[in-house]
């Protein structure tokens, strides 16, 4: 049977999650900040994680943004088949966004021209729309903050490339990126498709869990790759906010797709220890 849902149903549902999203840290990565603290031995590192730990209560408590750049909102969207949807669906998603920044007074931090610049006067988001089976809606916000987003590296390998070049380039890109986008990092990959797929899979990747099982990739081999290149990363001695210590990235979490024979696209995306994502089934 087909579910009919309006467009304003799903402009007070985007609009509430962006609250949520800027509020409150993901639970995943606010257990994963505090593993850290416990394992971390650098005492500088240590009360740097403290002090963001202690943000993210704060920001809940007195319906904070956890960091003032509230970032590019990027909704991703699964429409189930047995949806119809009443009315313009972005419009919707596009008003959602700018009622839930108005209504937090969270910081509009769009210009409308990538040139001229200019503040827009109203925060329009990126949209990824899918389809799913059954007759549900879900919606997830991601607000992409842009110190981070700046770090993004995008490489097309050969197809013959060996997997110890991909992973010396993922390894060197959170090199690069060293204190700039505010560590402890998740690293966002994604592995195949076009070049634009794979760097829509890298900024998917960071909607997965960053705690220990079940974060890792359901394939074991992808899982392993996750894990070496986690380590290889932590080796680096960035450390939280780029002043030393054990904890450069909470997590790698890769996402793969088939690509073309003659090619091999691989992307970085790197997120904020502040990644902030909510999600809603309607």
């Amino acid at each position: 049977m087909t579910r009919v849902i309006s467009a304003n149903k799903i402009k007070d549902v985007v609009a509430d999650l962006c609250l949520e999203a800027n509020f409150i840290l993901r639970k995943d990565v606010l257990a994963a900040l505090r593993s850290a603290f416990l394992k971390e031995r650098n005492n500088r590192a240590k009360d740097i994680l403290a002090a963001i730990i202690q943000n993210a209560r704060i920001a809940k408590r007195e319906k904070l943004a956890i960091c003032q750049d509230t970032g590019l909102a990027c909704v991703f969207v699964e429409i189930g088949q047995g949806i119809r949807i009443t009315g313009d669906l972005k419009s919707a998603i596009n008003k959602g966004v700018e009622s839930g920044y108005k209504k937090g007074s969270l910081r509009n931090s769009v210009v409308r021209d990538p040139l001229q610049r200019g503040k827009s006067g109203y925060q329009p988001a990126i949209i990824h729309i899918d389809m799913a089976g059954g007759n549900k809606l879900k919606i997830t916000v991601l607000p992409k903050g842009f110190g981070c987003e700046n770090k993004t590296q995008l490489k097309m390998f050969r197809p013959t490339a060996k997997i110890e070049e991909i992973k010396k380039f993922i390894v060197e890109a959170v090199r690069a990126s060293g204190p700039d986008a505010c560590p402890p990092y998740i690293v966002g990959v994604g592995i195949g498709g076009s070049a634009d797929y794979a760097c829509f899979l890298a900024k998917k990747a960071l909607l997965r869990r960053v705690t220990t099982s079940p974060r890792h990739h359901v394939t074991s081999r992808i899982s392993k790759i996750e894990q070496d290149l986690l380590k290889q990363i932590n080796l680096l001695n960035i450390g939280p906010m780029g002043l030393g210590g054990k904890t450069t990235a909470l997590a790698v979490n890769i996402e793969i797709y088939p690509t073309h024979i003659a090619g091999l696209p691989v992307c970085v995306n790197i997120s904020c220890h502040a990644l902030r994502s909510a999600t809603a089934e309607i």
